[in-house]
């Protein structure tokens, strides 16, 4: 088939989250026919200080088509708003030049909202990951703002896609694959590398991959702006109480990153934790070696809820974050307080591996969202089902 009669796939990955649960979906595209796949890099994922995604994908056999440079510094809930509006006016432009026939956006963060409405703006059918999922957080109002833009759903839960047919979304648009971060986990050696800790460089002391450790990532709350810096203070009492050694990565761009940052640095500084080494991001596939290894998964990082329920990895979730999302049994919750999140890791420490749990999906979502994208009818009308219907 000839590259003209082919249907372009335009991807547009933000950040590392975003990079972990779409790459199996790049990769499916890839190998599809009928489909050509086009690849936009942009905010966060371009970004040194949040583990340079763009390198790791071009170490994984990607070639961008455009990168979009968008993100102002600051991390406060003004900047947010701005790098969103200037994300619109670049992908706007890189639209209109690689002349996509859908743009697929991931889940729920600030710069998935850009990625929507230049899209739809632009009468480009929108496929939208993740739609119908319930959290804490601004998350929550971009996830279903995008749902509201998009024309193709690919949720990841039985749940999420009734919610997004309850939305109003026609049942033929809304497709239940399951999550693409699964897929990765599902389909990997999940053996330890012993080198792990040494390759992702990072700062700290040296951890021993032989040795149970713990590994933290814990967000700013955008909803909750001006505690990031108190939440992740009583997060690192916790973890110094019991004092295993610890992998903790950084946070990610969010409104509020600075006050987590900060808090993490002073600590460093006050009390040269022999214990805890600070990492800014792995691959995907090193980062489900190193949560499915871990004694315990700490934060509020939705990873603990999806492939941390997949792999049966013990977790405590912090806050708000995650409010209101599905997750295994594998889950405890707990608040900002560093004696409960200590009780919380203690009780998942002594109790060990879970078991496995589909609830995310079986490891195949991206092959099927791959096959209705090279199958389905496109369509940019948008109506609310439930008025059309009764």
């Amino acid at each position: 088939m000839k590259n003209k009669d082919k249907r372009r796939i335009c991807v547009v990955v933000n950040s590392r989250a975003n990079y972990g649960r779409i790459k199996s979906v790049l990769l499916a595209v890839r190998e599809q026919e009928n489909l050509t796949l086009q690849i936009i890099v942009g905010a966060s994922a371009l970004l040194h200080r949040f583990g340079e995604v763009d390198k790791i994908i071009l170490r994984d056999g990607f070639t961008p088509n455009a990168t979009v440079y968008s993100i102002l510094e600051g991390e406060t809930p003004t900047t947010m708003a701005k790098s969103t509006g200037m994300a619109i006016m670049e992908l706007s432009t890189l639209f209109e030049n690689l002349k996509p026939d859908i743009v697929i956006t991931v889940a729920d963060r600030f710069e998935t909202m850009a990625t929507a409405i230049a899209a739809s703006y632009m009468n480009i059918c929108l496929a939208h990951t993740q739609g119908g999922e319930v959290t804490g957080s601004i998350d929550e109002s971009v996830r279903h703002a995008v749902t509201k833009l998009s024309h193709l759903h690919f949720t990841a839960t039985e749940r999420a896609t009734e919610y997004v047919i309850r939305m109003g979304e026609d049942p033929e648009t809304v497709f239940f694959t399951g999550c693409p971060a699964i897929d990765l986990v599902a389909k990997l050696d999940l053996t330890l590398p012993q080198d792990i800790f040494i390759r992702y460089m990072g700062v700290g002391p040296a951890l021993d991959p032989d040795k149970p450790y713990l590994v933290v990532l814990q967000h700013p709350v955008t909803t909750e702006y001006g505690r990031g810096f108190a939440q992740i203070n009583e997060s690192l009492r916790a973890i110094a109480s019991i004092k295993m050694q610890t992998v903790w990565l950084w946070p990610n761009v969010d409104a509020g990153s600075d006050e987590v940052s900060k808090g993490l640095r002073m600590f460093r500084e006050k009390h040269n934790p022999g214990y805890i080494h600070f990492y800014r991001n792995f691959s995907p596939e090193d980062y489900g070696r190193l949560i499915y290894n871990s004694a315990c998964l700490v934060g509020n990082s939705s990873s603990a809820l999806r492939e941390g329920s997949y792999l049966g990895v013990p977790a405590v979730n912090i806050g708000t974050r995650q409010l209101g999302r599905e997750n295994g049994e594998n889950v405890m919750h707990v608040d900002h307080d560093a004696k409960a999140i200590e009780k919380a890791i203690k009780k998942q420490l002594d109790r060990g591996r879970y078991r496995s749990s589909s609830l995310f999906g079986d490891g195949h979502a991206g092959e099927k969202i791959a096959k209705i994208l090279s199958e389905t009818e496109i369509s940019i009308q948008k109506k609310l089902y439930y008025i059309h219907t009764t």
